[in-house]
This record gives C-alpha cells, sequence and structure tokens, in this order.
C-alpha cells in the first residue's frame, strides 16, 4: 500500500538516536520521488544530518537532498549533492533523475577541466567527487565496451591520459586493425571537433608515438598527422622508417605518402622535407635512389604533370559556347572583353589548349590597358602546372620583350599561376623583377610590372614563409604606390600564409593604418586573414581590432580573418560573431564580406547552410543578399546540393544587377560536373546562362556573371571541380580555399578572378607503377554509364536547316510529276503510300528502343554510398563497364570504383573511394606493359637515354 505523507518519518529525524534517524531516512528515500514537495519542508534538516560528520548515513541524508532538488529543478544544488552522495548515488539506475546528474556532472567536469586546461594560472580546481562520477560513468561505458563514446567524451574534458590507457590496453587484448579504427575515430575528433590548437597537437603528437609503435604501422594515418601538424621533422621520419626494409611494398607506401602530401600539405612543409631529405640522402656514401625518388615527388613536378596529362587527354570543352558569348558580347567594351577572357580561361584551365586566343588574334588585339593585362594572365589559367614549358610558353611575353607592360605584368602573374604552389623552378626569376623594380614603385609602367610580379611571386610562393621574400614585397608596399602597394599586400599575405606570424600582422595592420590609398588598406585586410589561415583562436585577438576599427575596410579583413582562420570548423562563437556583424555593421561591404565568410567556416557543415542563409538571402540589403549567394557557392561548391540551387534560382531574377551576378556565378559552382541525372536544374542554368548573355535588355553586370558562370561550370575542360577538402588525408584543401577568398575580392579588381583556378581539382584517378610511369589498363565502375555522362554539347544551329534539306530531298514531288505525265495517278498513289510505310515503320522503330532504353534505365539499381565501404558491389549491377586508366572520374563515381584483386594492377593502399594519383602494385613487373606518355615527355624533344646493356667481347682467341 502506497504510503501518503512522509510526516511520520520526518518527525523522526527530530529524535536523537541515530538508528531511528537512520531508519527514517532509509523511508524517506523510498517515497522522495512521489512526495517531495512534503519533503522539501524539511531540506535544511536533512542537509544538517548530512553535515554530521559522525552520522553514519549522511551520504544518503545528500542523496535525498540531491532527489529533492532535482524535483525543485534546482540542478546546480542537486548536482551538488548527488556528487558527495558517493557511493549512494547509484549511475547504474535507470530513472531520468540519474540520467540527467550524470548528464550534468559531465558537462560541468568538461567545461572545468576546459578551463583548466586553458588557463595554466587559473585557481580553477575540480571536485574530487565530480571527477570521481566522470571517471565511474566511464569505466561503466568501458564495461558496456562502448569505447568510441568514452574517447569522445575524455577528449571533450581534455584527458588525454584516458584515451592513451584505453588504446593500450586495446592493443593487449584486440586486433591492430581494430586498434587502428580507434585510433582513426580519435583522429577524426580531434581534426574536426577539437578546438583549442595546443591540446590537438599533442593529441596527434601521442597518436604518432602509438603508432609507430605497432607491428605493422598505418603509415596513411600518420601522413594525415604531418599535414595537421605541418611538421617536416615528422615527414622525414617516416620516409627513412619505411625505406629501412627493402620491401617494395613500403617503398610504394613512401611514394603514395609523398602524393598525399603534395595534393595537401603547405610548400613549407614540402621544402623544409625536400631539404632534409637531400640532406640524408647527400651524406650517404651511395644515395638512396628510393629518396631521390621521394625528392622528385614532393617537388610537385610529376604530380602536375600527371594532372595537365589528364586535362590536355580529356578536354571536352564545347567551343560552340566560348564563341557564342564572344559574338554576343561587344568587345570593345573592357568589361565584356574581360569577362570572355576569364570564361576560355577557366572552361580551358590546366589543359594546355589556348588555341582560342591563337584563332581570335582580331579579337585578343581589342584589349587595351588592364583588360589586356588580365588576357595575358589567362595564359597562365590555361597552362597552370605545365611546369616544363610555362617559362618557354610565355617568353614572348615577359619583360625584355617590346610588347606592353601590362602584357609584361600579366604574364609575370601568368608565370606565377603556373607554378602555384610549386613556385621553387621560377620563384627566384619572379624576386628578381620585385627587387629590380621595387625601388622605382610611383611610375606606372613599373607599377603595372611591379603588380604582376608581387601577385606572381605570392601565387608561386604560397605558403613557403620565407622571410626573404616578405621583406622585399614589403619595399614595395612602403613605398606607397596605390597599384603596386596592393599587390604587395596580397603577396606578403601569401607566402606568410597560415603562420601567425605576430610580426607580419604588426606590420601589415601598422602600415594599413597609416596609408591613405584604400586599395593597399584592401590588399593589406586581405592578407591578413591569409597569413591567420587555420588559427583559429590563436587569431581572435587580431580578429577583434579589425573588427572594432572604425575604417570599415579593415572590419571587411576582420571578416575575411574570422572567414580563414575558423575555415571549415563550424565554430559557433565564429558564427554568432559574423551573424552579429552582418545585421549590425554600418558598412554594406562589411555586412557583405561577413555573409560570405559564413561559408568558409561552414564548408564541413555545408548542408546547414541554405537553411542558415535562407532569411538572409530575402534581406532587404542588396549586399547581404549577394553574400548570401557567394557563401552557398563557397560552402557547397562542387556538390550540387539542391537545397542551395533553391536558394539560388529567385536571386538570379533579383532586381539588383550585382546580386544577380553573384547568384549565377554561386549556382555554377554549386552545379560544376553535375548532369541531369545528378541534379535536373543544370540544362535550365545553362539555358539561362546563355539566354542573359544574348540578350540586348541584360546589363553588363549580369551579362559578366553569366560569362563567367559559363566558364566556372565547364571549367578544365569539364574534368575539375573546386573541391575543398582532400579526400585522401580528409583535411582541408588550402589552395582551393585561399583561391576561393581572393577571387571573391575580383568585385573591385577583375585580375582576381583568375586566383579561382587555384580551387579547380581534376576529377580523374591516375594509376602509376614504382617508375613514376602512366600504364594502360583498365578499372571497373559498378554503375550506370550514364549517370556520370558529360552534359551534351550545345547543338549546332545548323542542324534544322540540314532537316529541312533533308525533307526536301524525301519529298516524292518529282515522282509525282513524272506520274503524272504518264496518266498513271492510281499507281502514283499506290506508290506514295510505299514511302510513307517505311517512314512509319522507321519511326516507330526508334519510338520503341527508346521506351526500351528508358525502361531499362529505370529498371537499373542505383548503389548507395553505404552499399561500397568494402568495395562488395558487384551484387549490385551485372557487368560493370570499363574504364581506362587517367580517365575522369567524378567525387561521387569514386564510390562505384573497384579494382580486383586478381588482375596485374592493385592500389598499394586498400581502395576506399580516393582520387588523384593512386600508387600501383605490379603484379607482373618483368612483362611489358605500354604506357600513357605525359604532356612533359611529349614535349621533351631530347633523344631518350639509352636502356642499360652489356658489352660483350666476341673476338675469337688466336
Amino acid at each position: 500500500m502506497a504510503t501518503s505523507t512522509a510526516a511520520p518519518y520526518l518527525a523522526l529525524l527530530g529524535e536523537q538516536d541515530l538508528n531511528l534517524k537512520s531508519y527514517a531516512l532509509k523511508s524517506i528515500n523510498d517515497i522522495v520521488d512521489e512526495l517531495w514537495s512534503e519533503i522539501a519542508n524539511n531540506i535544511l534538516e536533512i542537509e544538517e544530518l548530512y553535515e554530521d560528520e559522525s552520522f553514519k548515513d549522511r551520504k544518503l541524508a545528500a542523496l535525498i537532498a540531491s532527489k529533492v532538488y532535482y524535483n525543485l529543478v534546482d540542478y546546480d544544488s542537486s548536482v551538488k549533492f548527488a556528487l558527495v552522495a558517493d557511493d549512494a548515488f547509484d549511475i547504474n539506475e535507470q530513472s531520468g533523475y540519474v540520467e540527467t546528474i550524470i548528464s550534468k556532472a559531465i558537462d560541468q567536469y568538461i567545461r572545468l577541466s576546459k578551463e583548466q586546461y586553458e588557463n595554466e594560472n587559473s585557481q580553477v580546481e575540480i571536485p574530487k567527487q565530480l571527477q570521481n562520477i566522470f571517471e565511474r560513468m566511464l569505466n561503466k561505458a568501458i564495461k558496456e565496451n562502448d569505447l568510441k563514446s568514452v574517447i569522445g567524451l575524455s577528449l571533450d574534458s581534455y584527458r588525454l591520459d584516458i584515451v592513451e590507457n584505453i588504446i593500450n590496453e586495446q592493443l593487449k587484448v584486440d586486433s591492430e586493425e581494430n586498434v587502428l579504427n580507434l585510433i582513426n575515430y580519435t583522429l577524426n575528433i580531434a581534426t574536426s571537433i577539437i578546438s583549442n590548437t595546443s591540446f590537438r597537437s599533442k593529441i596527434l603528437n601521442s597518436l604518432v608515438s602509438i603508432i609507430t609503435n605497432l607491428k605493422t604501422p598505418d603509415f596513411f594515418i600518420v601522413s594525415k598527422i604531418i599535414v595537421n601538424l605541418n611538421d617536416d621533422s615528422l615527414a622525414v621520419h617516416l620516409f627513412t622508417n619505411l625505406l629501412k626494409s627493402e620491401e617494395t611494398n613500403n617503398r610504394l607506401i613512401a611514394y603514395q605518402v609523398a602524393f598525399d602530401l603534395v595534393n595537401s600539405s603547405s610548400q613549407e612543409l614540402l621544402d623544409k622535407t625536400i631539404v632534409k631529405l637531400s640532406e640524408l640522402n647527400s651524406n650517404e656514401s651511395s644515395p638512396s635512389p628510393s629518396i631521390s625518388k621521394i625528392i622528385k615527388i614532393l617537388s610537385g613536378i610529376p604530380s602536375c604533370d600527371f594532372d595537365i596529362t589528364f586535362l590536355h587527354k580529356n578536354n571536352n570543352t564545347d567551343i560552340q559556347i566560348l564563341n557564342k558569348a564572344r559574338d554576343s558580347l561587344e568587345s570593345r567594351n573592357s568589361i565584356f572583353h574581360s569577362a570572355i577572357t576569364f570564361e576560355n580561361a577557366f572552361m580551358h584551365a590546366g589543359t594546355t589548349d589556348d588555341s582560342f586566343f591563337r584563332s581570335n588574334l582580331e579579337w585578343l588585339g581589342k584589349a587595351t590597358n588592364w583588360s589586356k593585362f588580365s588576357a595575358t594572365a589567362a595564359l597562365g589559367v590555361i597552362h597552370k602546372g605545365n611546369l616544363s614549358q610555362g617559362r618557354k610558353i610565355l617568353q614572348p611575353y615577359l619583360p625584355g620583350s617590346s610588347g606592353s607592360h601590362y602584357t609584361k605584368g600579366g604574364s609575370l602573374y601568368a608565370l606565377g599561376l603556373i607554378f602555384a604552389g610549386h613556385g621553387r623552378e621560377t620563384i627566384d626569376y619572379l624576386r628578381n623583377h620585385v627587387v629590380e623594380n621595387g625601388s622605382s614603385a610611383g611610375n606606372d609602367e613599373v607599377d603595372v610590372i611591379l603588380h604582376g610580379a608581387s601577385l606572381g611571386t605570392g601565387v608561386a610562393g604560397m605558403g613557403s614563409g620565407n622571410e626573404e621574400i616578405y621583406e622585399e614585397l614589403k619595399v614595395v608596399l612602403y613605398s606607397d604606390s596605390a597599384i603596386s602597394g596592393e599587390a604587395a599586400a596580397l603577396g606578403m599575405g601569401l607566402i606568410m600564409l597560415g603562420s601567425g606570424n605576430e610580426s607580419v600582422q604588426a606590420d601589415m595592420l601598422s602600415y594599413a593604418q597609416e596609408t591613405q590609398h584604400e586599395n593597399i588598406i584592401r590588399g593589406l585586410s586581405t592578407g591578413i586573414a591569409l597569413v591567420n589561415y587555420g588559427k583559429e583562436e590563436q587569431a581572435d585577438e587580431v580578429i577583434s581590432q579589425l573588427l572594432e576599427h572604425q575604417n570599415p575596410l579593415l572590419r571587411y579583413g576582420g571578416a575575411y580573418t574570422i572567414a580563414l582562420a575558423y575555415a571549415g570548423t563550424g565554430n559557433n562563437k565564429a558564427i554568432k560573431k559574423l551573424l552579429h556583424v552582418a545585421v549590425s555593421d554600418s558598412n554594406d561591404n562589411v555586412r557583405r564580406a561577413s555573409v560570405i565568410a559564413l561559408g568558409f567556416v561552414l564548408i564541413r557543415d555545408y548542408q546547414t547552410v541554405p537553411r542558415l542563409v535562407e532569411l538572409l538571402s530575402e534581406s532587404h540589403n542588396p549586399h547581404v543578399r549577394y553574400g548570401t549567394a557567394l557563401a552557398l557557392g563557397i560552402s557547397c561548391a562542387g556538390r550540387g546540393l539542391q537545397q542551395a540551387v533553391d536558394v539560388l534560382m529567385p536571386l538570379t531574377k533579383d532586381p539588383v544587377d550585382f546580386v544577380r551576378q553573384g547568384a549565377l556565378v554561386a549556382l555554377s559552382m554549386v552545379l560544376i560536373q553535375q548532369n541531369e541525372k545528378s541534379n535536373s536544374k543544370v540544362t535550365e542554368v545553362k539555358e539561362l546562362y546563355a539566354s542573359i548573355i544574348s540578350s540586348k535588355s541584360s546589363d553588363a553586370l549580369t551579362k559578366f556573371g553569366a560569362a563567367l558562370a559559363q566558364g566556372i561550370i565547364d571549367a578544365g575542360g569539364r574534368n575539375v571541380t573546386i573541391q575543398v577538402e582532400n579526400g585522401s588525408t580528409g583535411t582541408l584543401n588550402t589552395k582551393a580555399i585561399v583561391g576561393l577568398a581572393v577571387f571573391t575580392q575580383f568585385w573591385y579588381w577583375y585580375p582576381l578572378t583568375h586566383f579561382l583556378s587555384l580551387a579547380f581539382t581534376p576529377t580523374a584517378i591516375i594509376g602509376v607503377r614504382e617508375d613514376l610511369k602512366i600504364p594502360k589498363f583498365e578499372i571497373n565502375c559498378h554503375s550506370k554509364k550514364s549517370l556520370f555522362d558529360y552534359p551534351p554539347k550545345v547543338k549546332e544551329e545548323t542542324t534544322q536547316a540540314y532537316e529541312k534539306v533533308e525533307t526536301a530531298v524525301l519529298s516524292t514531288t518529282a515522282k509525282a510529276k513524272a506520274r503524272a505525265k504518264k496518266s498513271q495517278k492510281e499507281k502514283k498513289e499506290d506508290d506514295m503510300d510505299v514511302d510513307e510505310k517505311p517512314e512509319d515503320k522507321t519511326s516507330k522503330e526508334e519510338s520503341t528502343k527508346k521506351d526500351e532504353e528508358k525502361d531499362k534505365e529505370q529498371q537499373d539499381t542505383t548503389i548507395t554510398s553505404e552499399d561500397n565501404e568494402d568495395n562488395s558491389v558487384s551484387k549490385y549491377s551485372k557487368t560493370p563497364f570499363k574504364l581506362n586508366n587517367v580517365t575522369r572520374v567524378l567525387p561521387n563515381q569514386l564510390k562505384y570504383i573497384a579494382f580486383n584483386k586478381d588482375e596485374r594492377f592493385v592500389p598499394v593502399r586498400k581502395y576506399k573511394g580516393n582520387g588523384g594519383v593512386v600508387v600501383l602494385i605490379d603484379k607482373s613487373p618483368k612483362e611489358p606493359i605500354e604506357s600513357i606518355k605525359t604532356v612533359r615527355q611529349l614535349n621533351n624533344k631530347d633523344a631518350p637515354l639509352p636502356e642499360p646493356f652489356h658489352l660483350e667481347n666476341t673476338e675469337e682467341e688466336d
């Protein structure tokens, strides 16, 4: 029978006999959940019993007090008494009370532990009881084998010691493969969730020491850590460890790691690793050919050569689109001339196909001033990565030629774009032009050349951290010339990319406050943002300085500093700050920049962006609407996300011209490399671009945006995408993010549009052997071929006229006249029936064939990404279609690719949907195989080295 009152037990609390008090407490504990409101009147008596240290059931008193406060919704007091209740608080009890208290206690522990870690000088102390309940909860989860939850909570609370203990204990009882899965999970949390950079570094260094002590270490996990730590010593250690043994597989793993580093690490890391490996090799009595090959790979030359070979070989540019745009836009208008220049540059980016320029010399000759600068720089985009021929191609335009100073400046910028991120071969040449002309800044002609040289130097030396180059550019900046100073400021930011160097920031910020030139301030504010790339909370101080500054150009830089410092982190604090600026700043440019910055911060959480900015897209302020468009374009680039398209489509009809421009450009970024199967809006969007360009009523800015968008959506011969994350290492694609950040400055300076080419990533699988040759072989793709086809090219306008002629030829008029002369009317009618029947039959057959194809297409099973985790996809498609090596493979297509273990070539790394360069194990190395010649090999006119041979003495002895 349920007790209706607690009065008898509460009365016993006032007795002197301690046993009676204990009995009362035990009885109250049984009824506290129902009668807590009555018991609450005596809460002070219960608390006094807990405070009496001589009372044996004081912990029970604390538990009852905790339950009463829980029902009173005073969770802080409830947690406080639950903690001191110690063992009396049963964490295994299945009740809402226990779940709530544990949750609140863990939150409290995490908060205090974080404060304690981040503020070493603080007096924060974690109550022993709170730590006790936290550890008891973790032990419970460990017993239930919920290790991932334990690792997540431990890292959240900065308890790396617990994570290390779990991994080391698992090594004793579990397989290394399962332990590596735990390590990978820890790595993913560290790189995507942990916001404190010093603690993140501590986790990564700890993981490295654990992995390297395994019997069969996973070197590809170590390569991810190297990129995140930017640690060249660790890279050298990894390569030397791999090459210690003579195993072929270890050598191949080393080559694959080297290709991964080229694809995802900074130029500074690559340069320092090359120097250390070179020193190591030169100190050996017999230099290692494997180390020499790794040095060659790290130079970036093979990767660039493979990429341009793919783009050149598979170029599928629809030149008809470009020709129509050229004919529709008046070339005498510089904005339209620039639009076609950029469209052509993007369409042919990396393909080395500059035939449009060569066949339109008259049109090209109409370029003047900065249009000429941009047109020459476009050659750098077209030949991007053509390291062997880049200088030779640009020779007629470089300083020393008889061309215009705009051509000379543009050619230096072009040279930087060709060697973007791999500038070792050309950086000294570009620096010389900066040094030679630096003291002459202020002269119009010299300024233009310096502008190109500064931009070229910055792009070629991006992320190298070279302080000498920085000082040389600073000389140009301090000459206080608006044209050259702006480019020098950007170049300084690019050279010191991600360094977070405090003295560099102080120099740049100080000069920004001194100069009167708006262009220089813009360059410096963007440069400061580049210096703070990836620095997260370490950039907070400079962010505050910039956002609180009275100069709107520096507040604009503050928004971009948040964008790059917190790129891809999804940091709530950064998002709140940006949203606040977006709705409160008095300057339109700052508001626009803060909305664009949301796109960078949410790169990894791109699916949330359309919902987040939907209301902003309906703002009364056109600059905010423009920012919304670009934020969607940046965060959802290459994703084909329908929700993003749904927000952008209404903006293409916006009443303000530059908003329409932004929406058109953003749509092309989202829909790059999509077709009708992957997104039904592709054809509609492409037709929209064409109609805007051909329409006489469209304004100039919208036409410019449409032309730019046509170039982006079909970029790189339709063989590149904008990829902001590296598939192989799971890190952010620094080059792409930097390219997008500087590209978004094109609204005030068109030549910066070319920076978007840095974001273009070739979509291919390129299998290479140990000798770095590309063998001809086939790869299986378990999907419908039509899912990933190129979009159809624009139909020739002559098609319709051709059909009319064909109809005329098929006419029976001539036969009818002939029959009329012979007066054979009935026979004529019979002949006409005969003519018509085959047409009907053909038409019917074609119709039936189309219907059958449609039915077959509908019956085909589409494979989901979850189905293909282990490449066991054969059951989903009867016969996979074959792809040749060095062929276009879209990011969404990678999950359908499979290598047959029984074939000659298999990847050295277990294939899990990785694109780019794939190092192959050749099971029959002695058998001949035909190789694909790269662009570099095709351009090399020197005679090949002879094969090794042995000379035998064939003369007979006397």
